[in-house]
C-alpha cells in the first residue's frame, strides 16, 4: 500500500505527522511511504531525513493524495481536497467530527474510509493509540511553563538573606490527563498546587502527585464510559463556581481544562471569580478553542481584566512541535501497526473490532459510526 503524507494545511501549524523514525517502521512493514516535499519542516524535520528513512519526497501535492493507499494527516483536510482522493483510500487525522458534518458527508461521498484520531476509545487495549491523551499530556506542562513566565513572582519557595519567598499558588480546574500533567509540572517547579475534579474517583492521582485535592459535594457525577467528565447540570455548576471562588482568589495561577467531548466546554470561572483575584495573578484556559472555562478569554489571545492576565492561547502542544510531532506520530504507526495484515501488506480494518468501531466514521459511502450518526440525527 502507497501511504501519502502531505503538509499540513494549516501554515501556523508547527507540529507534523509523521516523524522520520515513523517512516522506517512503516517501510519494514512492507508500505510505500510517499512525503510531500518540506513535510517535516515546520518541526525540523528535513527532506533528506525522510527520504533516509526510506520514504520517496513529492511535490506535486495533488500526485501525493490522488495515488495514496492511506493519507496520514495531523489536522482536518481542507474540503477542497476531498475530491482529490481516490475511492477506497484510508484517510486518518484529527477531524473534530461533531462540529464538522459537512466534511464527514463529503468524506463519506468520496468512498473514503476515514479514521479519526479524537474517536480513538480509551481502553487498555488503545492507550497507545490515544493521541487526544499525548498532545493534552504536553498541553498541560505547556500550560504551567506559559503560566510560570507570565507570572510576576516565582513558583518555588526560597529562603535567601534578604527574606523568605513564599511559593506560588496554583489551582488547576479538570483532572484529566492535561489536568494531571499540570499538576506534576507545577509540583515540579515548586509551587503549592490544589486541584479539582467533578469525578471523585481522581483524587487519588492528585494527591499522589503531591497536590491537595478540594472537595466539593456536587451530588451525582462521575465519568463516561470513556473516561471523560460527565456533563453537569446548570445546579451542579453554580455550587461549583461558588466553592471554587475562595480557591481562585487565593491562588496566584488558575489553569482550567475542564471539556465535555463533542459539545461546548463549560463556563467555570466567572467574571465576578475573576475581579476577585489578585492583581498580578494567571489563569491559563486549556478549553478555550471549545468555548472556553473562563469569562472574558479569547481563543488565541491574553487578556488583562482587572490586573489579571487571561491567557487562552491556541495549540499548546505546537509550542514543543518536536516532541508533540514524534507522539502522535507514534500514536499513528501504533494504529498502523495493529491493523496491519502482514501477508497482504495492507491495513484491514475490521468494523467488528472495538477500536475500529469506535473511530470509523465513513465507509462504503457512507457514515457508519453509530455514535455519530446519533448526534447528527439529534
Amino acid at each position: 500500500m502507497r501511504i501519502g503524507i502531505p503538509k499540513e494545511a494549516q501554515s501556523e501549524e508547527p507540529r507534523v505527522p509523521v516523524v522520520p523514525q515513523t517512516v522506517k517502521k512503516l517501510v519494514d512493514l512492507g508500505a510505500e511511504v510517499a512525503v510531500e516535499a518540506g513535510m517535516g519542516t515546520p518541526s525540523g524535520f528535513s527532506d533528506d531525513e525522510y527520504g533516509q528513512a526510506g520514504a520517496s519526497i513529492v511535490a506535486d501535492r495533488r500526485e501525493l493524495l490522488s495515488s495514496a493507499d492511506i493519507v496520514l494527516r495531523l489536522n482536518k483536510p481542507p474540503s477542497e481536497e476531498v475530491s482529490i482522493l481516490k475511492r477506497g483510500c484510508i484517510h486518518v487525522s484529527f477531524l473534530d467530527p461533531f462540529n464538522s458534518r459537512a466534511l464527514v458527508e463529503a468524506l463519506a461521498g468520496q468512498g473514503v474510509l476515514t479514521v479519526s484520531m479524537e474517536m480513538i476509545p480509551r481502553t487498555t487495549k488503545a492507550q497507545k493509540m490515544d493521541a487526544l491523551s499525548s498532545q493534552a499530556n504536553l498541553g498541560g506542562y505547556v500550560a504551567v511553563i506559559l503560566a510560570a513566565e507570565r507570572l510576576d513572582s516565582i513558583f518555588p519557595m526560597m529562603i535567601t538573606p534578604a527574606g523568605t519567598l513564599s511559593p506560588a499558588r496554583v489551582f488547576v480546574i479538570g483532572a484529566g490527563v492535561a489536568g494531571l500533567q499540570a499538576v506534576a509540572t507545577a509540583k515540579r517547579l515548586g509551587a503549592r498546587v490544589e486541584a479539582f475534579d467533578t469525578r471523585p474517583v481522581v483524587a487519588e492521582q492528585v494527591r499522589s502527585l503531591g497536590a491537595r485535592f478540594l472537595e466539593i459535594d456536587l451530588g451525582e457525577t462521575g465519568e463516561t464510559a470513556d473516561g471523560y467528565a460527565k456533563q453537569l447540570t446548570e445546579e451542579q455548576l453554580e455550587k461549583q463556581r461558588l466553592a471554587m471562588a475562595k480557591a481562585c482568589a487565593q491562588s496566584d495561577v488558575v489553569i482550567t481544562t475542564a471539556q465535555v467531548f463533542g459539545r461546548k466546554a463549560p463556563l467555570i470561572v466567572t467574571d465576578e471569580m475573576v475581579r476577585d483575584m489578585k492583581r498580578g495573578s494567571v489563569i491559563v484556559d486549556m478549553a478555550v478553542e471549545s468555548g472556553g472555562n473562563v469569562a472574558g478569554s479569547k481563543p488565541g489571545e491574553e487578556v488583562m481584566a482587572g490586573g489579571v492576565r487571561i491567557m487562552g492561547l491556541r495549540n499548546l502542544p505546537g509550542r514543543v512541535p518536536r516532541h508533540a510531532s514524534h507522539m502522535y506520530s507514534s500514536n499513528l504507526a501504533n494504529f498502523l501497526e495493529e491493523f496491519w495484515d502482514a501477508e497482504t501488506k495492507t491495513l484491514a480494518l475490521d468494523p467488528r473490532d472495538e477500536i475500529i468501531r469506535g473511530c470509523l466514521l465513513t465507509r462504503d459511502g457512507e457514515i457508519c459510526n453509530e455514535r455519530l450518526k446519533e448526534v447528527y440525527a439529534s
